[in-house]
Parts: structure tokens; sequence; C-alpha cells
């Protein structure tokens, strides 16, 4: 697909946004007991992954300190799956870990990468 290899910056970037947003709703959940989620703010360690999720995620969809906050938001994932899926059983698939896994080597990705083409960033800087 030789063609696509053309819009990989635009692609990466609508990765990049996509990714953080879908992270930022699981921040949401969390911190405020929306989007059909109950509110956790008053478990500790779920407090300190709303606020990664909420607040990282924005960053990361905005292009605003990316690299940063996709480190911060991939430790959290791995952080994630082996405090609450590992121990259920091995494989991803069956201890509902996939989503963890994959928001961890997703945002390792997007950590490695940066901003890219869209991002808040590139429009401050015009």
């Amino acid at each position: 697909m030789t063609f696509l290899k053309r819009y990989s910056d635009h692609l990466y970037s609508l990765m990049r946004v996509i990714a953080g947003f879908l992270f930022a709703c699981h921040g949401a959940q969390k911190l405020f007991g929306v989007l059909g989620g109950p509110e956790m703010r008053h478990v500790p360690l779920m407090l300190a992954a709303g606020i990664i999720e909420f607040f990282g995620g924005l960053l990361i969809a905005l292009g605003v300190f990316t690299a940063i906050a996709a480190f911060i938001a991939s430790g959290e994932m791995a952080t994630a799956y082996f405090l609450r899926h590992a121990p259920n059983d091995l494989w991803p698939i069956r201890n509902h870990g996939e989503m963890a896994v994959l928001f961890c080597f997703v945002f390792l990705f997007i950590a490695s990468r940066g901003d890219g083409t869209w991002s808040a960033r590139r429009l401050l800087k015009r």
C-alpha cells in the first residue's frame, strides 16, 4: 500500500488524537463518573489513574508535551496490566487486559515519535 506512505504523517497524527481522546474518556469515567463508568476518586490508585488518563489523554490528543505525557501513560498502562489483569491469567485475551496492553504500546510509540503534523504545539510555533 505504497499510496498510504504519503499520508503517513497525517495518519500518525490522527492515531495520536484518537488514542489520546479515548484515553481521556477512561480518565473522565474514573474522575467524574460519566460515560457509563463509576466515579472512583475515593480510591487513591484510581484517582491517580484518572488524573493520568484524563489530563495525559488530553495532552496527547492536543499534541502538547506529547512525548512526556505518552511515556507516563504507557507506564501507567503497564502498571495497570500487571496489577489488575495479569494476576488473573497470563494471556491478555483471557484476563481482559487487551486494551491496557494496546494502550501501553501505542503510547510508547507515540512517546518515541512526538507531536506529529497536527498538533497544538505546531500551531503555536507558526
